[in-house]
This record gives C-alpha cells, sequence and structure tokens, in this order.
C-alpha cells in the first residue's frame, strides 16, 4: 500500500535528529527546549490528589470548567481583558496542537498565510497539510526584529492569516508596541486573521512587557491566542495548553477539536486549576528564568560564542563565527561529536536553509547542567 504524502518535503525533526544524538554520544543535550530541573511538587502531589478523588473520566471538550474560570481570572489579572470562560477559552493537547487546530479551522486550500522566520518546525507543515501556502519574511538579523516594509509588500488579496510568536522561539525576540499599531495597520479594514503563538508568555526577560494580543481588543477580535502550560509549570511533557478566541471563532475551533483530541487530561486540569489560584506561580517565572539566562551569559563569556539579545524563551543563540566557517549543521554535529554538548542549528528554522553561522542554545536546564555543558563549550 502507497500513500500519496501530504507532506513530501518533510522528514525526521532536527529536535529529534540532535536528542538522538547527544542521547547517542552522551552529550549534554542543550538543543531540545526542555528543562532538566524538577517542577513544582505541589503541583504534583495536585494531580495526584485530582487521580485519587477519582477525576479520571472525561473533562466537558471545552475544558474544566473550574480551570477555565481560572485561566478567565489570570487573563484579567494579566492582561485587563475580560474573556468569557465557557465560549472563548479551550483547553488542548499542547500549544503545536492549538496553533495546528486554528489554522485547520480557518484555512482553505490556496489560502496564503504570512509568518516569520527563523520560525517554530511546525508552523510550514501545518500550513501544508491545510492545503495553506505558507509566505516566509526573515527576520532582520542580528535583531531578528520584523520589517514592516516587507510584510505589507507580502499581503494579497489572498493573504487569510498572520501568524506571530513573541516571545519567539528560536531567537528570544518579543513584539514590541511599535510592532503592535504596525500590526493594527496591517490588518485594518481587511478579513485577515491572526494566530499568535504565546507559549513563552511567562518567559520574558529584562523587565519588558509581553505585548499579547489579549492587551488589544481590536486585534483579539480576529484572533486565536495559543498558550501552553508546559512552558510555565516546567512540564513540557503533559503536553497541556490552551486556546482563546472571540465566541464566533472559538466555536469553529471547537468543532475540529471535538473531532480529534476531543478532551485532555482530566487530573491535570484539576490540579491546575487549584495551582492558578496562587498567582505567585507564574508571576515568579521571569526572575527564575532571568537568572539563568544571565548565569548562562555570564559562564559563556568565557568562550569563543558570541551571545545575540534574548529577551524571552528557554533559549539564546550565539554566533561561532570566531570559532569556525562551517556550515551551522556541521558545526552542530561536530559540536556534539567533538565536544559533547549539542545545540540546534538555526538554518534549521529556516525553509532556505538560511545560514548565518549561529546556533541555539537552552538555558533552561539546572546549575550542574550549565557548568558542565559550558566547560566543554570553552574547548571549542
Amino acid at each position: 500500500m502507497q500513500i500519496k504524502s501530504k507532506l513530501p518535503g518533510v522528514g525526521i525533526t532536527i529536535f529529534t535528529v540532535m536528542s538522538g544524538l547527544a542521547a547517542k554520544t552522551g552529550a549534554i543535550n542543550l538543543g531540545q527546549g526542555f528543562p532538566d530541573f524538577p517542577m513544582n511538587p505541589a503541583l504534583v502531589e495536585l494531580v495526584n490528589k485530582a487521580m485519587k478523588d477519582g477525576f479520571n473520566q472525561y473533562a466537558p471538550m471545552s475544558g474544566h470548567p473550574p480551570l477555565l474560570k481560572a485561566i478567565a481570572d489570570k487573563i484579567e489579572l494579566l492582561y485587563a481583558h475580560l474573556v468569557k470562560p465557557e465560549s472563548e477559552i479551550t483547553i488542548t493537547a499542547g500549544g503545536t496542537y492549538a496553533i495546528y487546530t486554528a489554522l485547520t479551522a480557518i484555512l482553505e486550500p490556496g489560502d496564503e498565510v504570512i509568518l516569520f522566520e527563523p520560525a517554530y518546525d511546525s508552523y510550514v507543515p501545518n500550513i501544508l497539510v491545510n492545503g495553506g501556502v505558507p509566505v516566509s519574511i526573515s527576520l532582520e538579523y542580528p535583531s531578528y526584529r520584523i520589517d514592516w516594509e516587507k510584510v505589507k509588500a507580502a499581503k494579497t488579496n489572498k493573504t487569510k492569516a498572520i501568524l506571530l510568536n513573541s516571545p519567539h522561539n528560536p531567537t528570544g525576540a518579543v513584539l514590541t508596541a511599535e510592532d503592535i499599531e504596525e500590526l493594527c495597520r496591517f490588518v485594518f479594514d481587511t478579513n485577515i486573521f491572526i494566530v499568535s503563538d504565546e507559549v513563552y508568555e511567562h518567559i520574558i526577560l529584562d523587565g519588558l512587557p509581553h505585548c499579547s494580543i489579549l492587551r488589544y481588543p481590536d486585534l483579539f477580535e480576529r484572533s486565536f491566542v495559543c498558550f501552553s502550560f508546559g512552558k510555565v509549570f516546567h512540564c513540557t511533557g503533559w503536553k497541556l495548553g490552551y486556546c482563546v478566541a472571540p465566541e464566533p471563532l472559538t466555536k469553529e475551533f471547537r468543532k475540529i477539536h471535538q473531532f480529534n483530541a476531543f478532551s485532555c487530561f482530566t487530573p491535570t486540569q484539576v490540579a491546575l486549576a487549584s495551582f492558578l489560584k496562587d498567582s505567585s506561580h507564574f508571576l515568579s517565572l521571569p526572575d527564575f528564568m532571568q537568572q539563568k539566562r544571565d548565569r548562562f551569559q555570564e559562564l559563556m563569556s568565557e568562550t569563543r560564542f558570541k551571545a545575540l539579545p534574548t529577551h524571552g524563551s528557554y533559549f539564546q543563540i550565539y554566533s561561532y563565527q570566531d570559532i569556525s566557517d562551517e556550515a551551522d549543521a556541521v558545526f552542530a554535529q561536530n559540536l556534539v561529536t567533538q565536544h559533547g554538548v549539542a545545540a540546534i542549528p538555526v538554518s534549521a528554522f529556516y525553509q532556505s536553509g538560511k545560514d548565518d553561522h549561529v546556533v541555539r542554545f537552552c538555558f533552561a536546564k539546572k546549575e550542574e547542567t550549565i557548568l558542565a555543558a559550558v566547560e566543554k563549550l570553552k574547548k571549542a
């Protein structure tokens, strides 16, 4: 039997390749974006309690109602935005799933989606598998800011959506108030949707504000805003997130969701409904992650790698131009096999393979992991 592939150009992701190589060689994995430190034990106990209390059957399709209410309260606290929990929030099987479901809800064959590269690796396949056409715009190296003149030039009568990511993976760039003003002008008097990937909303550094689409009512009315509990509470393996969208958009989103995941793991939803009542659990995260970013930068200053600015996410990009003129994919592979540290070549985040001789490191690691990795990187 043969399948005509809907994604003929897609193979194994670079994250799987580099993590597999790290495991095979015993290298320290600073490539894939997951913490190696434990999550809050109180949240673990709440999950255990939920299971013991019998919350082991399907949650409602849209999500456990107390969790929906807790998320609405959190949004009001952070962004002064009142959302209706019963009709504007949907619990999903992770943030990536939320993005895929939003694109599936809105795209028809031939629709164009503007996105920015380097881009998280699921975006283009999500668009393609729904018959859409990805329209990629490169962020400006080395600041990784958006050139809005290029965005305006890319708009056509087939433009169906613009896909944003802030804080940005892989670069750590964040949207500014000026970006929001340009976005408002770009979508004004159009039928262009916004899909906003905000899974790192609480990992924003240097005292900068998170310019969430939820802050801006005129933008929200055309938006799907996607989040991840895994990134907030150091439990990426839970694959639990949510999408916030106006009621008419949520209605279409849920039509797709109900025939896919339908319902997400109930005990974690029950636990999070309780855990979110204490806002310190998420309000303390920027300082916690800033300490890790600053410590990583301090140690890396003793290597020949050169840091590019990062203001959010788990990641920082480093130039290796003072070390080698190899292509980044070759350099990253040699870094694993010769020096015992895994990183991600940033060219993997471009459809064109654009290579600025930079690699991405994840600093969401224990102190001993970072120390051991940097000792190895000093020899590169």
